[in-house]
């Protein structure tokens, strides 16, 4: 089985930064693309940023110029800046895992709230 343990969510301010973390632990062999994703209240849940195994990125035009996704090891990070009320959402890490059985699958973290207001 595999962990994502999310964190770095919060309340800020338009304008204001976060950092968002999550990290994968259990019965990984590879890890390949790592992502986050988020869903506001009433909405579908949307693809923010994905990194893949190489270190190629995709983002979201919404958040183009704003967000950095990295990755290290076994960690997924999304840098936040220039926030704004519609980025005001739960993130969600994304994690392509291959175990020791050499299957692949993909797990979801718990979700963590950012809320940008004034």
């Amino acid at each position: 089985q595999v962990q994502l343990v999310e964190s770095g969510g919060g309340l800020v301010q338009p304008g204001g930064s976060l950092r968002l973390s999550c990290a994968a632990s259990g019965n990984i062999f590879r890890i390949y693309d790592m992502g986050w994703y988020r869903q506001a209240p009433g909405k579908q849940r949307e693809l923010v940023a994905t990194i893949a195994r190489g270190g190629s990125t995709n983002y979201a035009d919404s958040v183009k110029g704003r967000f950095t996704i990295s990755r290290d090891n076994t960690k997924v990070n999304l840098q936040m800046n220039n926030l704004k009320p519609e980025d005001t959402a739960v993130y969600y890490c994304n994690v392509e895992v291959q175990n020791g059985n050499l299957l692949r699958n993909k797990y979801w973290g718990q979700g963590t709230q950012v809320t940008v207001s004034s």
